[in-house]
């Protein structure tokens, strides 16, 4: 059977800026992780129960790609129920700490608009709060590739900010400076995307603000077979 190549996606134009602002915060992150819970899905019963099910999903169906994984709690989180599971994060410093934290696990360097997946490769990816700085041009083209990347029957999870625009932050994680734009998306809206781009959504799940973050959403779909 003959494959066609994946086509290129854009190269968002402040992806230097903001991974040299991830790499910034990195250390900070894993720290408030570790320390408050924050984005550790073991503390926060709904998030862990998507995680679970999401896991059950894919349990069998091929490799797993968490993308945009950080410091590795959730990819760690699924090598331990048995998911054949690895990392990759735009941050270096990021990675640095997944591996020192989870040395158990597979993590590599890279955008997401660098990725070169395989057609039908993957029975999981997740975008697991890792797809809001995505340009709005730019994030349809990588969830095209998720779908294409998807066997038939494999599931997409993920979990984003929830808004109407657009959000410039210059600190984050204790103050460090950043620049990023965190792009927000209304949850009909998110879920016409990853529908758009060959997805079937099976779930959804909408959670008020807390702490930490202002309301988000989680929405799980399936590659149709």
């Amino acid at each position: 059977m003959q494959t066609h190549p994946q086509p290129p996606i854009d190269r968002p134009a402040d992806l230097d800026t903001v991974r040299d602002s991830y790499d910034r915060v990195a250390d900070n992150y894993a720290h408030m992780v570790a320390t408050t819970g924050m984005g550790d899905i073991r503390r926060h019963p709904w998030l862990k129960a998507s995680i679970d099910v999401f896991a059950d999903a894919v349990r069998g169906l091929g490799p797993v790609l968490d993308v945009g994984c950080g410091p590795g709690t959730v990819t760690a989180y699924l090598a331990e129920r048995g998911i054949d599971v690895s990392g990759v994060d735009l941050s270096p410093r990021m990675i640095e700490n997944a591996r020192r934290l989870h040395p158990e696990c597979r993590f590599s360097v890279s955008s997401v608009t660098d990725l070169d997946l395989e057609a039908a490769s993957l029975g999981g990816v997740l975008g697991w709060w890792s797809l809001f700085n995505l340009p709005r041009a730019i994030l349809p083209q990588v969830l095209a590739m998720f779908a294409r990347a998807l066997k038939p029957g494999g599931h997409f999870i993920t979990g984003t900010h929830v808004g109407d625009g657009d959000m410039v932050r210059t600190e984050a994680y204790g103050g460090v400076p950043v620049r990023w734009t965190t792009h927000r998306w209304l949850p009909e809206q998110f879920a016409e995307l990853i529908e758009q781009a060959g997805l079937r959504p099976v779930a959804e799940l909408r959670l008020p603000p807390n702490e930490h973050s202002g309301p988000s959403v989680v929405i799980m779909a399936e590659r149709p077979a």
